[in-house]
């Protein structure tokens, strides 16, 4: 497999079709990067407390992670789960049906037109902006520029003003810098510290501006 695979849906299909590398626990889940529990400060810290409808939570790219419904056993019950592969947002609906607050919706995150503009609070990335990326972040090919070019385009468009980007990556912010900064949103970044010896993760944090 290359790195360029990561971006197909046809790769994430077969994926998510082979039971003996489509989950890590029981219940059918896999996480990327971090789990709930690592990441529980940082959410508890940037997303707005819940209540019956709000806030609204945008999943980019859900695969099969559980922290959708990491949020919902917390009290979030007003998220939009989309991801391009059918596979698996057909998998994980059926099996997290009776979760009522979790919609499971077939898109592109670089196309998401059935989502409509400023309709989200919050939008959360953990891994999914990492698969489109192949070749040299020194100098990304073309196709790489385009495809996040367009994603994070389409972030923009969906959250409300004063909505909040949190992107959980663990490439060096003098990489990723360059592909998230935009004028109507502040950009922040957090260290996501571990034990001695850990792997070093990030947390960019883009604030929407409602001017």
């Amino acid at each position: 497999m290359s790195t360029k695979e990561l971006s197909r849906v046809d790769y994430w299909d077969e994926r998510y079709r082979d039971p003996d590398s489509r989950s890590s626990k029981e219940d059918g889940t896999f996480e990327w990067f971090k789990s709930y529990s690592n990441l529980e400060p940082l959410f508890e810290e940037c997303l707005p407390p819940p209540s019956p409808s709000s806030p609204r939570i945008l999943h980019l790219g859900c695969g099969n992670s559980n922290l959708p419904i990491d949020l919902h056993t917390r009290g979030y019950k007003n998220q939009v789960c989309v991801d391009f592969s059918e596979v698996v947002i057909r998998d994980m609906g059926a099996r997290f049906e009776d979760r009522e607050g979790i919609e499971w919706v077939v898109a592109d995150v670089r196309d998401m037109n059935s989502v409509e503009d400023g309709a989200f609070d919050v939008a959360i990335d953990k891994g999914t902006l990492d698969a489109m990326l192949w070749g040299s972040l020194w100098d990304p090919p073309d196709e790489v520029k385009e495809n996040v070019r367009r994603y994070i385009d389409e972030v923009t468009r969906t959250l409300k003003p004063g909505g909040t980007f949190l992107y959980i990556t663990y490439r060096q912010p003098r990489f990723m810098k360059p592909f998230l900064i935009r004028d109507l949103w502040d950009l922040q970044v957090r260290e996501l510290k571990e034990e001695a010896g850990a792997f070093e993760y990030f947390a960019f944090v883009m604030k929407k501006k409602t001017t």
